[in-house]
């Protein structure tokens, strides 16, 4: 009598294994953008966040549109911070801004965490990005990075009234006090590049590329990805001797 053989069966479970590994990475990379980087030389767990596209709030952006969604995020930070084989986070910069309060909210996150950070701002860090950049324990950008400072925005109709004026005012107090907190930026300072008028033709801000947002106080070191995952591994080992 014929028999069928499981084609499983043939495939030792080593490799099965491996190989639903590779996959379950893929799909994280594919659906999140983030990854676990847990193949160095010392053996530290690093898990790999990236800040790409618009930052997205409570209203979904068009499919045509490259977001990060902080329902994504923020859960993946909270694993982040309770899994024990994660030592530290790195975190990509390639965003053009987006939802004030979601951003601020990643923002917030990042800085609770016990675990060392380092971040590190490429193509760009614009608008709510800013306070993301920030917030890590040590800040690079690459040499034609660019951070773009601007008082905050609001999309639809809004009531011509001094309670409008206000709350602009709140939102905009919330982000400069975040960002000077985890940064060397001075409030004054930061407040006078926001509302520049002698630079970008059609708004106010400022844009600042690589050194000049180092030069600013912003970020801590004009650097790239070997610079970044460099000092993460010395935080971790840092943060490994104080817990010995």
């Amino acid at each position: 009598m014929a028999k069928m053989k499981n084609r499983d069966c043939t495939v030792p479970a080593a490799e099965k294994e491996k190989k639903e590994t590779e996959q379950l990475r893929d799909d994280k990379i594919y659906e999140y953008g983030q990854a676990s980087l847990d193949r160095n030389a010392s053996g530290s767990g690093i898990h790999l966040l990236t800040i790409i596209g618009e930052i997205e709030g409570h209203d979904i952006l068009g499919s045509n549109s490259k977001t990060t969604k902080y329902e994504h995020v923020i859960p993946q930070l909270a694993a982040f911070e309770d899994d024990a084989s994660m030592e530290g986070l790195l975190v990509l910069m390639q965003t053009c801004g987006g939802d004030v309060e979601s951003g601020l909210a990643i923002a917030e996150m990042i800085a609770s965490l016990s675990k060392p950070v380092v971040s590190l701002v490429l193509g760009g860090s614009h608008s709510i990005g800013v306070p993301i950049a920030v917030s890590a324990d040590y800040s690079y950008i690459v040499p034609s990075g660019t951070m773009v400072l601007h008082p905050v925005r609001m999309n639809g109709t809004f009531i011509g009234a001094p309670q409008t004026y206000d709350y602009f005012k709140l939102i905009q107090d919330r982000i400069v006090n975040f960002v000077t907190a985890h940064s060397k930026i001075q409030k004054s300072r930061m407040e006078d590049l926001m509302l520049n008028t002698g630079f970008l033709t059609k708004d106010l801000g400022t844009i600042l590329v690589g050194s000049e947002a180092v030069n600013e106080g912003l970020i801590d070191e004009v650097g790239g990805m070997r610079q970044a995952l460099e000092k993460l591994h010395r935080l971790i080992d840092d943060a490994k001797a104080v817990g010995h």
